[in-house]
């Protein structure tokens, strides 16, 4: 059974994303298609690796941290010490994110206040 390959423009228009958004992650070895000439052509593995890439910028991770895990996980298979780092990374990540949920939740919180404090003071002023 052939493996399902995708074009550069189908991986684009499924992500949202413009086709140079890609040719920059394979620029920075993020993402390695075949060529068959001009063309580009990505494996399914190449499709996960961009959403995982688009899910890490949009969670705050920066290219190197996105190419650390990458790194780590394909070192990783049956080497303890990388699995051990991994997920050790993926912690302090998910420990970031869930200080940044509570600091958002206090901002909302703050923000609800004051939004009620105007539209009282509006309210006043109106009558």
């Amino acid at each position: 059974m052939a493996e399902h390959t995708f074009s550069i423009t189908d991986l684009a228009r499924e992500f949202d994303v413009t086709t140079r958004t890609i040719r920059f992650y394979e620029d920075q070895g993020l993402i390695e298609p075949a060529r068959a000439g001009q063309r580009r052509i990505y494996n399914r593995r190449d499709r996960v690796r961009l959403m995982l890439i688009l899910r890490g910028k949009r969670i705050g991770l920066s290219l190197l941290e996105i190419r650390e895990l990458f790194d780590l996980y394909d070192a990783a298979r049956n080497e303890e010490p990388q699995l051990k780092e991994f997920i050790r990374i993926l912690s302090r990540k998910e420990q970031q994110l869930q200080e940044q949920m509570e600091d958002i939740k206090v901002v909302l919180g703050e923000i609800g206040q004051i939004r009620n404090q105007c539209e009282k003071a509006l309210h006043k002023h109106q009558h």
